[in-house]
């Protein structure tokens, strides 16, 4: 289903002209060139190179914020991106399409080369085992640089849970937009950041920043939230704005679960 041979949820703009070949019952009627129907009397498709092999690039952000798990017994964001990711291109080298992918923090730690082969699977897995999240996040930078190191039309994919300067943000993504890529963004929560369910005095440190906060988080839940829905709503302007596919993961999903959403909203 993730495949660019068949029709497919994850077909985007980027897709280029390749060739015709000839109708077949079932086609798009859509795809066929009348100008060539006018000259050789035959019913001719235009085929697009997505449908032959679609280019994936994942970038996964692997700065500090990554890190939270809420507890030892949650799947912090970073494992839950990084597992997501692995999926996805395990469906996509199954039918020979090409993958390849990013870590990054405040710059890339690690390029996994775009391959179609099965085994590359193995490598995408080994990159990934390496990577501790570490650092702050330099999204503008990162999408810039990823645009030059991947320069061909393909899906973008990226894993984050966008805490990120928005103007950084959107600049890059533009960048990569302005170069025809498809662009779907996996927002990864957990469900203490969206729910703030925190009970009795508790003590607060940012994993980007060192500032510790000491309250009951009672006192701060309403305006809390009320901040969290703004932060959402604006990521969601902004995608909607820029062309970008866009969805909300918390780390308590089930991974199928979100694949299947997924596809179903692209295949709509």
């Amino acid at each position: 289903m993730l495949s660019g041979r068949h029709k497919s949820p994850f077909f985007g703009q980027s897709m280029e002209f390749a060739q015709h070949r000839q109708y077949v019952p079932g086609d798009d009627l859509r795809r066929i060139d009348w100008k060539v129907w006018g000259k050789q009397d035959r019913f001719f498709v235009k085929q697009y190179e997505a449908e032959t092999n679609l280019r994936a690039i994942l970038l996964i952000d692997a700065s500090r914020s990554m890190r939270y798990s809420g507890s030892a017994e949650k799947m912090s964001k970073f494992d839950y991106a990084a597992t997501l990711a692995v999926s996805i291109a395990w469906q996509l080298l199954r039918q020979q399409d090409s993958v390849g992918g990013i870590c990054f923090d405040s710059e890339i730690r690690q390029i996994i080369p775009q391959r179609t082969s099965r085994s590359h699977l193995n490598s995408l897995i080994q990159a990934l085992e390496l990577v501790r999240p570490q650092d702050k996040t330099s999204i503008e930078s990162v999408l810039m640089r990823s645009a030059d190191i991947f320069p061909k039309r393909g899906m973008v994919c990226l894993f984050s849970d966008l805490f990120i300067p928005r103007p950084e943000l959107w600049k890059g993504l533009k960048t990569l937009r302005s170069r025809g890529h498809d662009i779907l963004i996996f927002h990864i929560l957990d469900d203490d950041e969206l729910e703030f369910t925190f009970q009795g005095p508790t003590r607060f440190q940012g994993l980007e920043f060192s500032e510790i906060l000491r309250c009951n988080p009672r006192a701060l839940r309403e305006g809390y939230l009320e901040a969290m829905n703004d932060f959402l709503s604006e990521i969601r302007r902004g995608c909607a704005a820029n062309q970008i596919d866009y969805a909300q993961v918390r780390t308590s999903d089930a991974f199928d679960k979100t694949l299947a959403q997924v596809l179903l909203k692209r295949s709509r």
